[in-house]
Formats: C-alpha cells, sequence, structure tokens
C-alpha cells in the first residue's frame, strides 16, 4: 500500500479501484477480526473508527432521507469538508493524524489489558473522530 501512494496523493493519477481495493478491505478485516478474537476488542474498534463511523453515519442519513442509497453521491464527511472550504491537503492531514491517535488508543488498550482503559481509550476515540466529522461537516469560516 505504501507503493501505491504515491500515485495517490493529491491531485491521484492512478486509483486503486474494486480490484485492489477489495483485497485490502477484506485482508483488513481479517486483521481486525483476529485482533478482536486475541482479546483486544477496543483495538479492533478503534483502528477503522473513523471511516467505519464516516461511512455509517452517511449510510443512515441517506436511508433516513429516503435517498437511493445504493447510487453515487458526495456526502461523506470528508466530500463535504471540500464543499466547506477545506482542501484536500487539510482534510488528509486532518484524518491522518487522527488515524495516529486513534493507533496510539489502540495500542494503548492493547498494552494495558485493563477493562476499564479499554472503555476510556473506547471514549477518548469516539470524541476524538466526533470533532473530526463536526469539523468537517461545518464551514471553514465558522471554525
Amino acid at each position: 500500500m505504501l507503493g501505491f501512494a504515491p500515485f495517490n496523493k493529491p491531485v491521484a493519477r492512478l486509483f486503486l479501484g474494486d480490484a485492489g481495493s477489495l483485497p485490502i478491505g477484506l485482508l483488513l478485516g481479517w486483521l481486525l477480526m483476529q485482533l478482536a478474537i486475541t482479546g483486544h476488542r477496543a483495538a479492533a474498534i478503534i483502528l477503522p473508527l473513523y471511516y467505519l463511523a464516516d461511512a455509517t453515519i452517511t449510510l443512515l442519513r441517506r436511508l433516513v432521507r429516503r435517498e437511493p442509497f445504493w447510487q453515487s453521491h458526495r456526502t461523506h464527511f470528508y466530500q463535504r469538508a471540500t464543499d466547506n472550504g477545506f482542501t484536500v491537503p487539510e482534510i488528509v492531514t486532518r484524518v491522518f493524524l487522527v488515524n495516529i491517535a486513534l493507533a496510539t488508543l489502540a495500542l494503548t488498550s492493547v498494552l494495558a489489558r485493563e477493562a476499564l482503559v479499554s472503555l476510556l481509550t473506547l471514549v477518548a476515540a469516539a470524541v476524538l473522530v466526533a470533532a473530526l466529522l463536526r469539523s468537517f461537516d461545518r464551514s471553514k469560516q465558522k471554525q
């Protein structure tokens, strides 16, 4: 994936497509399941939390609005962020930094091996992701 990254930076010159993203998604899903099976459920939830939250909230919003959820759209939070005045590098940087923080929280929950720490890292991760999604949902000038 790191070898692909230089071709996908803004403006992307090469797209991964379904043939590339499907195997990567399946592999990551399997690895997250292995993490959960070994007792690190909090870490398995925390690591993909930004993407899970964005996709789930977007899908639920579309269902509530009775929009055809199977059709193309521009209603993901990162897409709305561009409409709200954020540049692509700003969006990528924010998502990258949140993912670094999520990885740190996940690692903390794995190393601590305590239920309370797992709960606290889950709460911190949820607050962090909610703050990012909220910032993307608002006009950049209001921040």
